[in-house]
C-alpha cells in the first residue's frame, strides 16, 4: 500500500518551504507516524552525504533528521550544483551525471521523469505519510511545459498542496491571490490550504487580510506561522547567506571569526554552529581589509575551487591571507578552501576549468588532482598532530567530552584527490568511510602550526572539538570563557520549531488533509 502524501509549494523561492517541511516531519513524528520528505529536483550549494555514501540536498537531510530518519538518495533524486558560468552540475540519484547550461538542462528534464517517479515510489512504500517539497513557484508559467518538481509531482502523488507565502518579504496577499489565479483550474482545485509563513508581529492585525483571501480564493487558511528567531538549523539556499554578509565586527569581549564568502561557495552551514556560540561573532566577507584583525580566517568549501580562487587572487584576499600567515595569524581551509591553500592543482581532464595546472597559495604542503571521480563519505576520524583545532590531543574535554582518542564525525564532498608531502603534518586521521575502516591522513598543517587544511565537512557539530577550537582562540587574545549552557542539541531545535507551527496551524484541517493518525 502507497503512502499518503501531503505537499509544500511556495510563492516564489525562500518563502521558507525547506523549514516548514522540517516542522510537518518532526511534529507528525511526535505523533506516531511514520514520515519522511521528499524533494524531487533540489537547487542548492549546500549538500549531505547518505550512510549509503550518496549525495543529496542538506535540506532533505535535515528533514529526515527530523522525521527520525536516515537521510537516502530517495528523498531528493536529482540536485542542482551551481557551478557558475550559467551551468550547474547534475547530481541524479547521489551521482553527478553531467555537467549542463540552462537550457541543456530544460531539454533534459523529461528524461527525469521517471527517476522522479520511481524514487517517490519507493519512499511510498517504505513509509506512512510522506511530505512533499515544491521548488520555486508553480506559477513559473515559463517553466511548466518541463515542470518534474510541482504540480507535475502534486499529480503523480495525488497529493493536496499547502500554498506557502513569506509576509517577511512583504505582498503576501498579492502573491497568494495571484499565484492560485495563474494556476489552471485542476492545479487550484488541488490547493487545500494557505499558510502565511514568518510573520513577526500581533496576529489580529492580519484578520482583515485574511478574511479577503479566504473570500477572493475561496481557501482557508491553515495558519498564520511566526518567524522563530536564533534556530540552529542549516539553511538551505543563498538567500540566507545573503543575510549574513555586512555583520558588524564584534565588541573586545567577543571572538571575531571570519568566513571568505566565495563566489561559488558551498556548504557554508559548516559555521553554523559557532555562529550560535556566545560570545562568538561569524562574519561573512568579501574585502581584503575585513580580514585584518580577526581571531581566525576560514576559507570554506566550494563548488567551483578554480573559479574561486582566481577571485580570491583578483580580490587581493589571498595577498591579505598569505601576509596573515606570515605573521602567525590562524587560517583554516576546509574542502575546497584547503585545496586552495596548496601548492597546486592539477585539473588534466579539465573537469573545473581549462587550465591543466593552476598555482596554489602556497601554504600548506600538498598538492590537488582533478579526476571525474567524486568522493562523497560518512566519516569517523580522530585528531592526529596538535594544531589549533585540538591542541591539546588528550584533553579531557575534547571530543565528546571523554578523551582526545574518541571518534569526531563530518563527511566528504568532493572531486579534488589531495597528495600530502611525507613531511608535512596532518590534524585528523580518518577511521572510516561509509562505515568501512580505513587508514587514511586528512589534510595538512604548516610549519608554524598556524594553517591548518581539512577536507572534512561538519567539524564544528563535535562539541568538543568546536570548545577545543574557541577554548584556543580566547587563549590567544586573553578573552575569558562565557558563563553560557551548552548549546542545544538539533532534536531540540526540532522540537522547538515543531512546537511553534503546531501552535500555529489548524491542526484539525491538518489531520483531515493526510488521513490518518492524531494531530493534537
Amino acid at each position: 500500500m502507497l503512502a499518503r502524501t501531503l505537499m509544500v509549494q511556495g510563492t516564489a523561492s525562500s518563502v521558507g518551504k525547506s523549514l516548514f517541511v522540517t516542522a510537518l516531519c518532526r511534529l507528525f513524528r511526535q505523533d506516531g507516524i511514520d514520515v519522511a520528505p521528499f524533494k524531487s529536483q533540489n537547487m542548492a550549494l549546500n549538500s549531505a552525504v547518505t550512510p549509503d555514501g550518496f549525495e543529496i540536498g542538506r535540506a532533505q537531510a535535515v528533514q529526515a533528521e527530523a522525521a527520525g530518519l536516515s537521510p537516502s538518495v530517495d528523498m531528493n533524486p536529482i540536485l542542482l550544483k551551481p557551478e557558475g558560468q550559467q551551468q550547474a552540475q547534475v547530481v541524479v540519484l547521489g551521482r553527478p551525471v553531467a555537467r549542463l547550461s540552462a537550457r541543456e538542462y530544460h531539454d533534459y528534464k523529461l528524461q527525469l521523469q521517471g527517476v522522479v517517479k520511481d524514487s517517490l515510489e519507493r519512499l511510498r512504500r517504505r513509509h506512512e505519510l510522506v511530505i512533499i517539497e515544491g521548488a520555486g513557484s508553480p506559477a513559473e508559467i515559463n517553466l511548466k511545459a518541463r515542470d518534474i518538481v510541482n504540480m507535475h509531482v502534486a499529480r503523480l502523488a495525488d497529493a493536496p498542496v499547502l500554498l506557502v507565502g513569506d509576509i517577511d518579504r512583504g505582498g503576501v496577499f498579492a502573491a497568494l491571490v495571484g499565484t492560485l489565479e495563474l494556476l489552471e483550474p485542476e492545479e487550484r482545485e488541488r490547493v487545500a490550504a494557505l499558510v502565511i509563513n514568518q510573520f513577526r508581529g500581533d496576529p489580529s492585525l492580519l484578520e482583515p487580510g485574511l478574511d479577503f483571501v479566504r473570500q477572493r480564493t475561496g481557501k482557508p487558511v491553515l495558519g498564520v506561522v511566526p518567524y522563530v528567531p536564533g534556530l540552529r538549523i542549516a539553511d538551505e539556499d543563498s538567500v540566507s547567506l545573503e543575510r549574513r554578509l555586512g555583520r558588524q565586527r564584534p565588541g573586545p569581549a567577543e571572538l571575531d571569526l571570519v568566513v571568505v564568502r566565495l563566489p561559488q561557495l558551498s556548504n557554508y552551514d559548516d559555521v553554523l554552529a559557532l555562529e550560535h556560540e556566545p560570545g562568538v561573532t561569524v562574519r561573512f566577507v568579501q574585502q581584503p581589509n575585513e580580514l585584518r584583525g580577526a581571531d581566525l580566517v576560514i576559507l570554506p568549501g566550494s563548488k567551483s575551487t578554480l573559479l574561486d580562487l582566481g577571485w580570491l587572487r583578483a580580490s587581493g584576499i589571498s595577498a591579505e591571507i598569505a601576509r596573515r600567515a606570515a605573521a602567525g595569524g590562524l587560517v583554516l581551509g576546509i574542502c575546497g578552501g584547503c585545496q586552495m591553500l596548496g601548492e597546486w592543482i592539477a585539473d588534466p581532464e579539465r573537469v573545473e576549468s581549462r587550465e591543466p595546472l593552476v598555482p596554489g597559495l602556497g601554504l600548506l604542503g600538498f598538492s590537488t588532482r582533478f579526476g571525474a571521480d567524486k568522493r562523497t563519505t560518512q566519516v569517523a576520524a580522530r585528531p592526529h598532530s596538535a594544531c589549533f583545532l585540538s591542541e591539546s590531543g588528550a584533553d579531557e574535554d575534547f571530543a565528546s567530552g571523554s578523551s582526545g582518542s574518541e571518534a569526531i564525525c563530518g563527511y566528504e564532498i568532493h572531486m579534488g584527490r589531495v597528495t600530502t608531502q611525507a613531511t608535512a603534518r596532518s590534524p585528523f586521521r580518518i577511521l572510516s568511510r561509509n562505515g568501512q575502516p580505513v587508514e587514511a591522513l586528512d589534510g595538512a598543517i604548516s610549519r608554524g602550526g598556524n594553517v591548518v587544511g581539512t577536507m572534512l565537512h561538519g567539524l564544528f557539530e563535535n562539541a568538543g572539538l568546536r570548545r577545543s577550537l574557541l577554548r584556543t582562540l580566547r587563549q590567544r587574545r586573553g578573552v575569558a570563557e562565557p558563563n553560557a549552557s551548552a548549546l542545544p542539541s538539533r532534536a531540540a531545535e526540532y522540537d522547538r520549531l515543531a512546537a511553534v507551527v503546531r501552535q500555529s496551524l489548524d491542526l484539525e484541517l491538518l489531520r483531515r488533509l493526510i488521513g490518518r493518525g492524531a494531530v493534537s
